[in-house]
């Protein structure tokens, strides 16, 4: 009994929090959002074929691509406030921490990496770490009601595991209706009618919000990496190696994101609202 009381308590606590709102009215707000796109999010990892003699320029194209319409998108509303932001001083502290490691660390190692791996190499991690968290996407689509969403990532889980040999190569972005932005449980709960709460800054992590940053913790728990015996370590140098790899492939988009605003930090705020209401709009 004092469990269920406990846990009550903790969902309504929850709910008071993220400001609980109608599904219908988030998913209009999040569509408003998706009207003032002009392509698609650019969240599904590009397509590696080995062997190409011109993957480095293909990827490069691509990874300028999504970030100049984001930029694009963004870069006129950076002093449009779209999220409470009652943390401003801590949440403005744990950016400049975020940019220091960015600059003082992140980027060398990644640049030394760039160096080193070749991009085919580094896009074939990118795609196999993607494929390994389907599960993530493929749970929330369905705890969504995203019936046809579910399909197409179980469809393109199958093609990039058989036909992509474990996930190195994205075959299934050989058939354009099986590339679907990727679904999580912040924006689960977004459908389910939490609104975002407060903003955040994560260390390490960098911007969420009270609902998506609560979501960050439950996918913990379908990722496969979860589940696999390995001491911390261990855990640290694989999630470590994976956003050396990630950065080694867009680095550059945070530095002309930045040049680009007045205030970065707001801007980068709002840049994520949007974006996350895009996410879940779709």
């Amino acid at each position: 009994m004092k469990k269920l009381i406990s846990l009550v308590a903790a969902m309504a606590f929850f709910m008071v929090l993220c400001d609980l709102t109608p599904a219908d009215a988030f998913r209009q707000t999040g569509m408003n959002y998706l009207a003032q796109q002009t392509g698609e999010s650019g969240d599904k990892p590009s397509e590696t074929v080995m062997g190409e003699g011109s993957a480095e320029a293909e990827v490069e194209e691509e990874e300028d691509d999504e970030f100049d319409e984001y930029d694009d998108e963004y870069e006129d509303e950076e002093d449009v406030v779209l999220i409470a932001d009652p943390l401003i001083r801590v949440n403005t502290g744990l950016y400049h921490f975020n940019d220091k490691l960015y600059f003082w660390l992140l980027k060398p190692v990644a640049q030394g990496y760039e160096f080193i791996i070749p991009v085919e190499f580094r896009s074939i991690i990118r795609n196999m770490f993607y494929n390994i968290r389907f599960p993530v996407r493929f749970v929330n689509c369905l705890l969504q009601g995203k019936g046809q969403k579910a399909v197409a990532e179980a469809s393109s889980f199958f093609l990039n595991t058989t036909i992509g040999i474990l996930g190195m190569a994205d075959a299934a972005s050989h058939w354009p209706h099986l590339v679907v932005s990727k679904e999580d449980l912040g924006q689960t709960f977004a459908v389910w009618g939490f609104g975002n709460g407060a903003f955040l800054t994560l260390p390490f992590l960098g911007p969420s919000s009270v609902r998506d940053g609560l979501g960050l913790v439950g996918d913990i728990f379908l990722d496969p990496f979860f589940w696999v015996d390995m001491d911390l370590k261990t855990r640290i140098a694989l999630r470590g190696g994976e956003t050396v790899n990630d950065t080694s492939l867009r680095i550059g988009q945070y530095e002309a994101l930045k040049e680009a605003a007045i205030d970065p930090y707001v801007m980068i705020r709002n840049a994520y609202v949007q974006n996350r209401n895009k996410l879940i709009a779709e």
